[in-house]
């Protein structure tokens, strides 16, 4: 199953899991916070991140894996990391702070974490907008835009001062009328079922 494939290094994943049991994994504002301040510790180092979408009992990642010679001499003498193992870093740290923060004990997180390698710049444009529109999809909010846990108000503010790999994701859509156009169109559109081995519904 391609679940339960190490992550590659140089490959594209859509990465996304859920609480068990269908749990929440994200109660207050201040769980979203924590948990993209430890992505940024365990998973920037080894990857460029490109669209995100946190919510209460699941989240969307899109991320790169760099290639190995943009990791030479990562750590010194320990040698290259296994991605796999980065991402399974965050979720036990995550999940570790979480129990002891709610009084609650056990796994947090299905496993294993759920990674679809993304095999070409089509599947990329839509899974940008897929993962932003995912709020909205749940019935968590109207409009997609109002949901504060996702990129999509960062990607559109042309800031290049994220943790985002802004100018590549802009780069796909060749303008950012291109990106917010991308977004409006008929859900039915941008439905990419196929490409996502088992969705959050």
């Amino acid at each position: 199953m391609s679940n339960l494939i190490p992550l590659q290094f140089g490959c594209c994943y859509h990465i996304f899991n859920r609480g068990i049991n269908r749990e929440n994994i994200f109660v207050e504002e201040d769980n979203y916070r924590y948990f993209l301040e430890l992505f940024a510790k365990h998973i920037l180092p080894i990857a460029d991140l490109y669209a995100y979408c946190l919510l209460p009992n699941h989240f969307h990642l899109l991320v790169r894996i760099k290639t190995e010679i943009d990791l030479t001499g990562f750590e010194n003498l320990s040698g290259l990391p296994r991605p796999s193992q980065k991402f399974s870093n965050l979720f036990n740290a995550y999940a570790k702070a979480f129990n002891k923060r709610y009084n609650r004990t056990g796994s947090l997180f299905q496993r294993p974490f759920r990674r679809v390698v993304v095999t070409s710049n089509a599947q990329l444009f839509h899974l940008v907008t897929y993962i932003h529109r995912n709020p909205e999809k749940h019935g968590l909010v109207d409009d997609f835009q109002d949901w504060p846990y996702s990129s999509y108000q960062t990607l559109v503010a042309e800031t290049e001062d994220t943790c985002l790999n802004w100018a590549e994701v802009m780069s796909w859509f060749g303008a950012i009328s291109n990106f917010k156009h991308s977004h409006q169109m008929d859900a039915e559109i941008l439905k990419i079922d196929n490409l996502i081995a088992d969705d959050m519904d």
